[in-house]
């Protein structure tokens, strides 16, 4: 993947559980709340970021969610 390349992936490959999960862990900075849940969604990875972006269900606002693996080691 060339550096500044951003691919969109298809948020519903994702299983059902995983979807749900991140369309309801959100934060809104105009709301200033958490868990408003997200309408919308379309996801990105680049090759050093991977993240979800969408619409506050309530304001419409954008939001981001931002994909973090984390090590088992």
């Amino acid at each position: 993947m060339d550096q500044n390349e951003v691919l969109e992936l298809n948020f519903y490959d994702r299983p059902e559980d995983e979807q749900q999960d991140f369309l309801a862990q959100t934060w809104c900075n105009q709301c200033l709340e958490v868990d408003l849940g997200m309408v919308n969604p379309r996801e990105y990875r680049s090759e050093d970021r991977h993240w979800i972006v969408g619409d506050c269900a309530r304001c419409g606002n954008e939001v981001i969610t931002e994909i973090v693996y984390e090590d088992d080691e």
